[in-house]
């Protein structure tokens, strides 16, 4: 019986081969050529199998070279959702290698499955500012994220968009936020957020309302960092009216991101609350509105403060009101230090951002950028990358010297995003 069976199989193979047949492992025997396979592999993008398709697709995106770019924005236009899914995780990889083996592997997981309320993985991931994106590449996606095969598909195509800050895309980001899929307007306000096009603040503030708790926070964490103060009446409504803890913070996070004098009495009763993550963002919203008025208030919570978090976001507020000096004990000092901590270098790191925005408070960071550990200077690299000038490129050119290996190739790295900023 099982030698029959063995006979028809391979009666089967020879058949397939005589008319031409192909199949998904005669895409992998092809890849193995490398870049070279491309124009081959190509023309397997056009077989009526979709399976044949999707190994071409993914075969592609692996190989990942310049050759890989044509096939994979054609692959875009694939009619099968998966494919088009491939095609984009595979044109982030050519900008982000690594991508289709770390950042894309939770998002293809969820292929066919319901998207909503699933964002749990970090999405934080974007390309380096000197990183020069095709056009074509940013309109193959643009217009997945406007009409692909399935939600997944437009989901993962704007994702890809914010990935590379594809601002030309940004309309279609702003017209899938007014979609009535959760995932996607997630995915687009997250991409926006990535792109910071600040005039999109005021077309996305209607999500502030929305009645999924994921999106609103998100929409809420958007105009605060698009910096949208006409959206600030509405996130106070929405704040005064949250029952939701998730929703109240966000809301008060986003409102600190908007300073106003009107803001301080919100500030002044939640710096003291019984949540640790309210009494962060409340001292971030003195940081910002960085009022002198208001050093007395801040430095008494600080001194009464255990937790770190918002210890951290306190020693933002002494530093931007004026006790920026670098010694053992001060809150600058603080700030460095926990760029040491796995835990808390995320939420240290964006604060030596803003701060370092400040002449004064970059130059002393010089210091520590030269002699700290090893994970204060990638940190300050970051940091001087975001927020340096010229007297920057400098410093961190000596650095790019470091014995260090990594901490060298970040300071180039930050060398290259400084450039391409100023």
């Amino acid at each position: 019986m099982r030698s029959t069976l063995a006979a028809l199989l391979t009666c089967f193979a020879f058949l397939a081969a005589a008319q031409g047949v192909v199949r998904p492992k005669d895409v992998r025997e092809a890849a193995k050529a490398g870049s070279s396979a491309i124009p081959k592999l190509a023309e397997y993008l056009k077989n009526p199998d979709r399976e044949v398709r999707l190994e071409a697709v993914r075969q592609i995106g692996e190989i990942g070279t310049v050759r890989s770019l044509d096939p994979l924005i054609s692959a875009t236009r694939d009619s099968d959702a998966e494919v088009q899914i491939r095609a984009a995780g595979g044109l982030v990889n050519f900008y982000l290698p690594g991508y289709l083996k770390t950042g894309f592997a939770g998002s293809i997981r969820r292929v066919g499955t319901d998207i909503k309320g699933k964002f749990t993985d970090t999405n934080d991931q974007t390309i380096d500012a000197y990183v020069v994106v095709r056009p074509e590449v940013v309109a193959a996606l643009g217009a997945l994220v406007r009409s692909g095969g399935n939600m997944d598909a437009r989901a993962t195509a704007a994702r890809a968009v914010g990935i590379l800050r594809g601002r030309a895309a940004v309309p279609e980001l702003v017209d899938a936020a007014h979609s009535k899929n959760s995932g996607l307007i997630y995915e687009s306000l997250v991409a926006l957020e990535k792109i910071r096009d600040e005039s999109v603040g005021p077309r996305i503030a209607f999500l502030l309302r929305d009645l999924d708790p994921k999106v609103q926070t998100t929409a809420m964490e958007a105009v605060g960092l698009l910096q949208d103060k006409s959206a600030l009446p509405d996130l106070i409504a929405a704040f005064n009216r949250a029952r939701d803890a998730k929703v109240k913070r966000a809301a008060l996070e986003a409102i600190s991101m908007l300073p106003a004098e009107s803001s301080r009495p919100i500030y002044a009763q939640y710096v003291s609350d019984k949540d640790e993550k309210m009494r962060a963002a409340a001292a971030e919203g003195f940081a910002r509105l960085a009022n002198p008025v208001d050093l007395p208030t801040v430095q008494k919570a600080w001194d009464d403060e255990a937790k770190t978090s918002p210890r951290l976001s306190l020693a933002f507020a002494l530093a931007a009101l004026g006790k920026s000096e670098l010694s053992q004990f001060s809150p600058l000092q603080f700030l460095v230090d926990n760029l040491n901590s796995a835990a808390f270098n995320g939420i240290a790191q964006p604060f030596l951002v803003e701060l370092a925005r400040n002449p004064q408070v970059r130059n002393s960071l010089y210091g520590p950028l030269a002699s700290g550990t090893k994970d204060e200077k990638i940190g300050l690299t970051r940091v001087l990358a975001a927020s340096g000038d010229s007297e920057s490129l400098a410093q961190l050119r000596k650095l790019s010297n470091d014995p260090d290996a990594e901490v060298a190739q970040a300071a180039l790295n930050a060398v290259r995003n400084l450039q391409a900023r100023l």
